[in-house]
């Protein structure tokens, strides 16, 4: 686990689910943070199975997670879950960084 993004259980579990039902073993979870959104900046999840130069790896549990060196300062001290609430499942970011976010939780300004 990095000591600067923690990925819960939860979060863990359901990357595993979504690459066992990939049937690839060798497939990343990446997560990077796009320029748009409704609050300025935007999460976004994938699949790939390609790692670049300037990705950073966080291993949990035997799954790879890739993050982009400028995603990643932008995500610093942040807890990344999973929730299943009423309105539907996700993943969510507890970002410390961001002044405001939009009411879907997919967008953050700093």
């Amino acid at each position: 686990m990095n000591k600067d993004i923690n990925i819960t259980e939860s979060a863990t579990k359901q990357i595993q689910n979504l690459i066992l039902n990939e049937n690839k073993s060798d497939t990343f979870f990446r997560i990077r943070v796009n320029g748009g959104g409704c609050a300025g900046f935007q999460y976004n999840f994938t699949f790939t199975d390609h790692q670049e130069d300037h990705d950073l790896i966080i291993e949990k549990n035997k799954i790879k997670i890739l993050i982009d060196d400028i995603s990643f300062n932008l995500l610093k001290g942040s807890t990344i879950d999973y929730v299943d609430e009423l309105i539907g499942s996700s993943f969510k970011i507890n970002n410390p960084q961001a002044t405001s976010s939009c009411g879907c939780g997919t967008s953050f300004s700093i």
